[in-house]
């Protein structure tokens, strides 16, 4: 059985052979942590994204959108405190020269000790089989026992340096668990040390006359400056929530994992404005909320879990991520943060602007609480992949990888195959294909043998198939094939549109969020 580092390693190349991921400036040898989206990434990533707008703006009639430039005023990351704190430990190894994050090595030292459990706990399922309970093993096995208490010593450890800033702690806490450099094998480090993630660049056409800019590190800072314009253009009444999607840009010096950390991602936040003391109610509510949009695509509750902060932001009173299984472990997708008034606080006294917001029900003014999400679209689109990525085994020795992509979110939604490239059925195919592409994502496929056909749209995740063939000329009936069953059968074509829209419309989705 391959490791899980071999299907991850798969994974990368299955989304470069097919179309939907490619190492950017390829032909140049690549530029290190920066990705391009192919011909069906891109589908799927729009897919995501109008799946969170929907469920954002349609589904909440007090959200509303916008569309923020990248580049803003550089006392905007003044106020925000990113000038001044937006920082990584980063640490040295002397041997290898290469550079990391101490807070991310010391998370993989404490995930090694999560494997060791999980190992023992596999081997103890295997041993007792039905009769086994897994709790109670967790609890009383000495050697389980032994590596939970370990961990949890690193994490307390781990928490306290954090949020304390303690860099010296930082470093000795990887002295102390022998972490090693993954290139040279060795523990030669250097002191710990603080780095800032914000590109900088210059505007304006004269040297002496540019200013210094920089390239947003998030695209929250964009809502909160238009906060009092939406508002009044808008007439919203707090709660109200203003959403966008958005590039951010981070100079992150241990970019890896594929798309899980680039120094040009995507993402979708909402800041959601509410009364001073009612944050706390809207953080349960969206933290509930945001845990069903990802639990209804049908991926596996077991794959989600929320992971409480032990270190908060100075600013915030409450932070929770919704972390993903992946291939690598469980890593953030989202973040959900009740940031009290800081933000708006903090522009209204760099701006001298009044930013308060006038309650008719109170009759007050006051500088409301925001409790926000923020979700990485790449992050999002990989734990998609990882998740719908699966090479089956099938009946006679064969196999087949195929992509169980959720159906409202595939690139595709149906491929249209003639069986043969003669006898008029390609034409009849054109004919199918004008019917259905109005309202579906339609490709059309003539190359090949019909199981080779459908292998390539198990690889791309297409959720139908659907093949003209010669008794479609005599009855006007179709063989439509499903993605996860390969089961087939005889429709009338005055059916699909039916069929198809039931699995693929994002009202489906929709309804379950409701």
């Amino acid at each position: 059985m391959a490791s899980q580092e071999e299907i991850f390693k798969k994974l990368i190349a299955h989304c470069k052979e097919y179309g939907f991921v490619f190492p950017s400036s390829e032909i140049y040898d690549g530029l290190a942590a920066v990705y391009d989206y192919g011909q069906n990434g891109v589908e799927l990533k729009n897919n995501i994204k109008s799946y969170w707008w929907g469920a954002m703006t349609m589904l909440h009639d007090n959200v509303a959108g916008i569309d923020s430039a990248i580049f803003m005023h550089p006392n905007t990351w003044k106020a925000s405190g990113h000038v001044d704190a937006f920082n990584d430990p980063l640490i040295d190894n002397r041997d290898s020269k290469k550079r990391y994050r101490a807070d991310v090595l010391i998370e993989e030292a404490m995930a090694k000790f999560d494997e060791k459990i999980a190992k023992e706990v596999d081997k103890a399922s295997k041993r007792f089989g039905e009769s086994f309970d897994r709790e109670l093993y967790i609890k009383t096995n000495p050697r389980v026992v032994e590596y939970a208490q370990k961990r949890d010593a690193l994490h307390e450890r781990f928490a306290s340096a954090m949020n304390n800033n303690n860099l010296e702690e930082l470093k000795r806490i990887i002295i102390d668990y022998e972490v090693v450099c993954p290139i040279s094998g060795t523990k030669n480090w250097t002191d710990v040390r603080q780095f800032n993630l914000m590109f900088s660049t210059e505007i304006g056409s004269v040297a002496d006359g540019a200013t210094k800019i920089y390239l947003r590190p998030e695209t929250a800072q964009g809502i909160f400056v238009n906060f009092l314009n939406v508002q009044k253009t808008g007439r919203m009444k707090i709660p109200f929530g203003i959403a966008q999607i958005g590039k951010a840009f981070r100079n992150e010096i241990v970019a890896r994992q594929f798309i899980f950390r680039m120094r040009e991602f995507e993402q979708m936040e909402m800041q959601f404005f509410v009364r001073p003391g009612e944050e706390m109610q809207w953080f349960e509510y969206w933290k509930e909320f945001r845990m069903k949009w990802h639990k209804a695509l049908g991926l596996g509750d077991h794959k989600y879990r929320f992971h409480d902060h032990d270190k908060l932001a100075h600013y915030a009173n409450a932070a929770t991520d919704i972390e993903f299984e992946m291939p690598f472990g469980f890593k953030e997708v989202e973040g959900i943060h009740s940031r009290t008034d800081f933000d708006l606080s903090q522009h209204e006294q760099h701006s001298g602007k009044n930013i308060k917001y006038f309650d008719p029900e109170l009759n007050e003014s006051y500088v409301p609480y925001v409790v926000e999400t923020s979700i990485g679209v790449d992050r999002m689109f990989l734990s998609i992949m990882a998740a719908s990525y699966e090479e089956q085994p099938l009946e006679g020795g064969d196999s087949r990888v195929v992509l169980h992509l959720p159906p409202i979110l595939a690139p595709n939604k149906v491929a249209i195959l003639p069986l043969l490239k003669k006898d008029g059925l390609p034409e009849k195919a054109k004919e199918v294909m004008h019917l259905l592409k109005f309202d579906f994502k339609t490709i059309y496929d003539e190359k090949d043998s019909i199981g080779k056909r459908y292998r390539r749209q198990d690889a791309i995740g297409t959720p139908f198939c659907i093949t003209i063939d010669h008794q479609t000329l005599e009855d006007r009936t179709v063989t439509i094939r499903h993605r996860d069953t390969m089961e087939q059968s005889r429709v009338p074509i005055a059916d699909l549109h039916g069929i198809i829209d039931q699995k693929v419309n994002p009202k489906s989705v929709f309804k379950k969020l409701m």
